[in-house]
C-alpha cells in the first residue's frame, strides 16, 4: 500500500474510533440514570482521537498523550483556523482520567456532559474544521485515494 494511502487509512481509523466515542457519550447520557462520568470520558476521547486523525492525515507526529492542549497546539501549527475549536476543547482533558478510578470527587452535573458532547460533536460536524474546511478524505467511502498530499478531497467524506 502506498504511503499516502496507508496514512489515509490510519487517519480514517482514528475517525472511526472518534465516532464510536461520540456514540458512547450519547448512549451514556441517554441511560437511566445517565452515566455522566462515562459520557464525559467518551467526549474527551472523541476529541482526542479526532485531533490524532488530523495529525495523522497531515503526517504530524504526536506523543501518546491525552492532553488536548498539547494535541491542539500541534493541530493549530498545521492549520491556525483550528485555534478556536482546540481552545474550547482543552477543558475536556481532565475527563480522560479523573473519573476512571475511585476517588473523592463531586459528580458533575448533566449539563457539563451535554456541553462536552457538543464540543466533541463540533469537531465531527465540522469535519474537524479539522480537515481544514473539509479536506479530509475517508478512503473507505470510495475507491480512490485522497486527491493530494494536503488532503484535498472532492468527496466530502467525513460527517
Amino acid at each position: 500500500m502506498p504511503h499516502e494511502a496507508l496514512r489515509a487509512t490510519e487517519a480514517a481509523a482514528w475517525m472511526r474510533k472518534a465516532a464510536d466515542d461520540l456514540r458512547g457519550s450519547q448512549v451514556d447520557l441517554d441511560a437511566s440514570p445517565p452515566l455522566i462520568e462515562d459520557s464525559l470520558f467518551h467526549s474527551q476521547q472523541a476529541v482526542e482521537k479526532a485531533l490524532k486523525a488530523f495529525l495523522t492525515w497531515h503526517n504530524t507526529p504526536f506523543r501518546k498523550v491525552h492532553d488536548l492542549s498539547e494535541l491542539g497546539e500541534l493541530c493549530v501549527g498545521v492549520d491556525a483556523g483550528l485555534d478556536a475549536f482546540c481552545r474550547r476543547a482543552e477543558k475536556l482533558t481532565v475527563f480522560a482520567t479523573v473519573f476512571r478510578y475511585p476517588g473523592n470527587y463531586d459528580a458533575p452535573p448533566r449539563e457539563e456532559a451535554i456541553e462536552a458532547l457538543e464540543i466533541a460533536r463540533g469537531f465531527r460536524d465540522n469535519p474537524l474544521a479539522l480537515a481544514s474546511a473539509g479536506r479530509f478524505c475517508d478512503p473507505l467511502k470510495h475507491n480512490t485515494p485522497a486527491q493530494s498530499v494536503s488532503g484535498c478531497c472532492r468527496y466530502d467524506c467525513i460527517g
